[in-house]
């Protein structure tokens, strides 16, 4: 795998809007973002796509890809950050030049709608990263427990060859409403209960692949999905939006996965913390989870954990895509066996 390299204080970071124009109508909450990754060290280079108009963003996929390209062969620039999501990444990727990516890796890091670009970038070699975007993560900074700060800084910045998936005290669903006085404001927060070992006692290792389980499902089909063989040896993740989708429908898109065979051939399965989600219905996702995998392909050997700080609640934990975690359901513990970063 293709390797970026570690981020340092004083890197330029590139931010860009290849989903949905959310800077361009609430301004405010994007220079929030800003504001807080200057404040972690970072200096911060706009591209065009940056503060552009949702309605011109979605009258020009091509356009929005030139940023991506563009930033990936931009000497100066050391990462890239998505401002936010939207949805529909899967008609951009057409336009992606993956010479020019592949030849200048890098940090490339957002999540939900950015699954399209994460998913298929790392098919093609490159690690790459789902974790908290400009406006939703860096914004309310702030806001969250202190330990997660230092949590990131470390991630970013220390040099590491192993490092424990975290949770944090607390975790909330949202932010408030989006005005200038609110900006870098959340839902009120609530206890973080932790992760839920729903099956699995044996130790298993795997590559980490995945995203947001509704973008993914616009890919099925296309060009960008993986091959049968992609499967092998990998851990799966998903997380739900905000669309907060029914049970049955999660049903539907994991029975899917078992008829394409892929629990047969991964190594572990991750679910996010599913934002908006009631006790009850957090419940039966899990047993659904179960029903699915274990009850219809008969996976009840597979390593299963949800109710994990990734994805739409906040704050969340920065996945790799393409590097190798450690599952351990004896001691509850998720590794990262070897750093993202040459």
């Amino acid at each position: 795998m293709l390797k970026p390299e570690r981020l340092k204080k004083d890197d330029t970071i590139a931010v860009i809007s290849p989903s949905w124009g959310g800077p361009g109508l609430y301004p405010y909450i994007f220079d929030k973002g800003l504001e807080n990754l200057k404040e972690m060290g970072f200096r911060i280079k706009e591209y065009p796509t940056a503060r552009m108009s949702a309605d011109e963003l979605h009258r020009n996929p091509e356009l929005r890809a030139q940023d991506i390209n563009k930033a990936f062969a931009d000497r100066e620039v050391k990462g890239i950050i998505t401002s936010i999501g939207g949805d529909d990444s899967a008609r951009v990727l057409r336009y992606l030049d993956t010479d020019i990516i592949l030849n200048n890796p890098k940090l490339f890091m957002g999540y939900s709608d950015t699954t399209g670009y994460t998913s298929y970038l790392n098919q093609k070699g490159l690690v790459i990263f789902n974790g908290p975007a400009v406006m939703a993560g860096f914004s309310q900074l702030g806001s969250f427990p202190p330990e997660y700060r230092r949590y990131l800084e470390k991630f970013l910045f220390d040099e590491w060859s192993t490092l424990e998936l975290p949770h944090f005290p607390s975790y909330s669903d949202g932010y408030l409403p989006w005005c200038e006085e609110n900006a870098g404001k959340i839902i009120p927060p609530v206890t973080d209960e932790g992760m839920r070992w729903l099956q699995g006692e044996k130790k298993s290792s795997g590559t980490l692949w995945g995203g947001c389980i509704e973008v993914l499902e616009m890919l099925k089909g296309t060009e960008f999905w993986p091959e049968p063989s992609f499967w092998e040896g990998k851990i799966l993740f998903f997380e739900t939006s905000e669309d907060n989708p029914s049970v049955d429908y999660v049903r539907y898109w994991l029975r899917n996965y078992g008829v394409m065979g892929v629990y047969d051939k991964i190594e572990g399965l991750l679910f996010g913390r599913a934002r908006d989600f009631s006790d009850k219905k957090k419940k039966e996702l899990d047993e659904t989870i179960i029903s699915v995998v274990k009850g219809e392909f008969g996976r009840e050997d597979l390593n299963i954990i949800s109710n994990m700080s990734f994805g739409h609640t906040d704050p969340q934990i920065i996945l790799p895509l393409g590097t190798v975690l450690q599952i351990d359901p004896a001691a509850e513990k998720l590794l990262l066996s070897e750093s993202p970063f040459n």
